[in-house]
């Protein structure tokens, strides 16, 4: 007995899980993006502010689109939390 029909059904079924499959990236790598963006601010924030202050921090957040929603400095280290997007990232940077 012969089969028919039989590739219709898997097809469709692998063209909606592909779609699903699109459809999830869709939402996942704005946030990824915003998560390293975030990163990014943190780590330019850290740097300038352990050098120059916490002005220097704060422009330098804004420079990579985000802002600085924390600063703490003692002795000769920084560390920071910067916002973009509503994604945070937190850094330190030691002065040598």
């Amino acid at each position: 007995m012969r089969q028919r029909g039989q590739a219709f059904p898997l097809l469709t079924v692998v063209v909606a899980l592909a779609a699903l499959m699109v459809l999830g990236l869709g939402r996942v790598g704005p946030v990824v993006v915003a998560r390293a963006e975030a990163q990014t601010a943190a780590d330019a924030a850290a740097l300038a502010g352990v050098l120059h202050g916490r002005a220097a921090a704060d422009g330098l957040a804004a420079a990579n689109g985000g802002r600085l929603v924390f600063w703490a400095a003692a002795g000769g280290e920084v560390e920071v939390v910067a916002d973009v997007r509503g994604e945070r990232a937190r850094a330190r940077a030691r002065r040598a």
